[in-house]
């Protein structure tokens, strides 16, 4: 779905935040009646989900940050976005 809307903004739609929350231990994706705890690496991804930056340019910035390789940081936002862009909790 991703591969060719590399030029997508993130962004979560209405009624969607990420939260740091201390009763949950961490970030947490909150939506109408529905919560997921994000994993570490799930959070610096999603902090970077701000309507802002392109799908590359995250990708770009995560690969920077974490000294890691492009295809692979590529591999997992893009199904991580996926994934919650079907779940409605994240417009691509």
């Amino acid at each position: 779905m991703l591969d060719n809307a590399k030029a997508s903004i993130p962004r979560f739609p209405r009624g969607v935040r990420l939260v740091n929350s201390e009763a949950h231990g961490g970030w947490v994706l909150l939506a109408p009646e529905r919560m997921f705890k994000a994993d570490a690496i799930s959070a610096e991804i999603l902090k970077r989900c701000t309507g802002e930056a392109t799908l590359d340019e995250i990708i770009d910035d995560l690969a920077k940050t974490f000294n890691a390789p492009r295809e692979r940081i590529s591999n997992d936002v893009t199904k991580l976005l996926t994934d919650l862009s079907h779940k409605r909790l994240l417009e691509l």
